[in-house]
């Protein structure tokens, strides 16, 4: 058993911090395989639910554009009230959204309940801010690299999933199987996971979650749906300029408070600006492999392809997930001897010369895998470096809000790459029969915007500058005082 002395200065009781760092990690695992769920059934939605295109790629995008929202807020309503408490809340909004969506019979439930689960993602950002409540200073950076990495190990292992789970049942069996993984979770955080500080407390900024959902939902529906109405259309335009316009009345407006949703004073420091812009870029990195590699992968051989069954593919793509996990006590380590910096600058790097070899040579399946798990590798590097930047720059109370909003960079990098990635394809496609289909000169394009989106994470992050002295009570990632009884 460890007794752990929290930078709160709260003592806590963990009898096996293994145990909760496993619970946070499959909680954190579970609510991202939500983002993922529907894809196997993607093109099929229309047919299934009775309704028009227009109106299934909701199922998709209020997902995107909750989780969004949701992370920032919650990290903060976690720093106000209790991590595990809001975590907790998050849970049970998830597997409510599931089994909504389980028993959807047309399209409007399942966008209602598909906007419940979204609410899931907040728990990552807020099991990392857990782990640095509850573990010593040495044991914190490959618990948080392993949290971290849920955001793309539960998608890479999600897809096979699902995959199977479509080829052998009615597709509601998704989101059974999600409601009783978001069960699961809801239960070991209830039985496993310490309560932890019990927060700050204060008046929660509602105006500024209003206008940062205000927002965040025009820039990201702008963003995500600018392939389908028009890149110059009215709508995507209005859209955009609603939620650019909107935040920066809202930061506006932040700035005058005494205790904002976000402290963008606090976010304007060098080492978290730096660290948020590069996880804009390592998000777009990650996110255009997801989206070249599985259509590669299946689409036609005579149309450039490799022709591959949706499940078999899938488990081409699964071990960069696997990658992913297998970084983090590696990236804990290297986090300790060389500092989270150039672990960030590193995992670019690697993911770079990823890009690099996948422009340059003949692709075949197994390149696929080969380039693609070594991807994983960069990102597992990467997602373990960034919170631990954060955490450095940032007080104690500050954990949980600076966390999620970190969260929120990281899927607004990958909005954007799902935006120009679809739009390049969608250019450069050819007409094979009745159908368009990406060609191998927009596959090659959308893998060197990878490419620049890689070598612009590395460039951010070799500009991150070191935190500022603060006092080792006030910081987010001080050294902890561990006894053994």
């Amino acid at each position: 058993m460890q007794t752990i002395q929290p930078t709160s200065g709260r003592r806590e009781t963990v009898a096996n911090p293994n145990v909760v760092i496993a619970v946070l990690a499959f909680a954190g695992m579970g609510a991202a395989f939500m983002q993922t769920i529907l894809i196997p059934i993607q093109a099929e939605l229309p047919e299934l639910l009775g309704a028009e295109r227009g109106a299934t790629a909701w199922v998709i995008t209020v997902t995107l554009l909750v989780s969004a929202i949701c992370t920032p807020i919650s990290g903060k309503l976690g720093d106000m009230y209790g991590k595990r408490r809001v975590a907790i809340v998050l849970l049970a909004l998830l597997v409510a959204g599931s089994i909504i969506s389980a028993m959807s019979p047309t399209v409007a439930p399942l966008i209602l309940g598909r906007g419940l689960q979204g609410t899931g993602m907040g728990v990552i950002p807020l099991g990392i801010s857990i782990l640095r409540d509850i573990l010593p200073k040495e044991r914190l950076g490959s618990a948080v690299a392993l949290v971290s990495a849920t955001l793309g190990v539960g998608g890479a292992l999600g897809l096979p999933i699902s995959a199977l789970v479509t080829e052998h049942l009615d597709w509601h069996a998704l989101f059974w199987l999600s409601a009783g993984i978001g069960l699961t979770a809801l239960a070991l955080y209830l039985i496993v996971v310490p309560a932890g500080d019990p927060g700050q407390h204060g008046r929660f900024d509602y105006w500024g979650a209003v206008g940062l959902a205000v927002g965040l939902v025009g820039l990201l529906l702008g963003v995500s749906r600018g392939n389908d109405w028009g890149w110059v259309s009215p709508a995507t335009l209005s859209s955009l300029g609603i939620g650019v316009l909107a935040l920066l009345i809202w930061g506006w407006y932040e700035l005058k408070r005494t205790n904002p949703l976000v402290d963008l004073r606090v976010s304007a420091r060098g080492p978290v600006l730096m660290t948020n812009f590069a996880s804009v870029a390592m998000g777009f990195a990650l996110f255009s492999s997801s989206i070249v590699f599985p259509q590669l992968l299946q689409l036609p051989e005579t149309t450039g392809g490799l022709g591959l069954p949706l499940l078999q593919a899938s488990l081409i793509l699964m071990p960069a997930g696997l990658a992913m996990l297998a970084m983090s006590p590696v990236a804990g380590r290297l986090g300790r001897r060389a500092g989270p910096k150039p672990l960030l600058v590193v995992g670019a790097l690697i993911i770079a010369v990823s890009y690099l070899a996948a422009v340059s040579l003949d692709l075949t399946m197994w390149w696929v895998l080969v380039i693609n798990t070594v991807i994983g590798i960069g990102i597992g590097l990467g997602y373990a470096a960034m919170p631990t930047l954060i955490m450095q720059a940032v007080p104690v109370h500050e954990t949980g809000a600076a966390n999620g909003l970190n969260t929120l960079m990281r899927a607004l990098g990958t909005s954007v790459a799902s935006a120009v990635v679809a739009a390049v394809l969608a250019s450069s496609a050819v007409q094979a029969g009745d159908v368009s289909l990406p060609s191998e000169a927009g596959f090659r394009l959308a893998l060197l915007f990878g490419l620049g989106a890689a070598v612009l994470c590395a460039v951010l992050a070799s500009l991150i500058p070191k935190p500022e002295k603060i006092p080792s009570e006030e910081t987010a990632f001080t050294e902890d005082a561990v006894r053994m009884p």
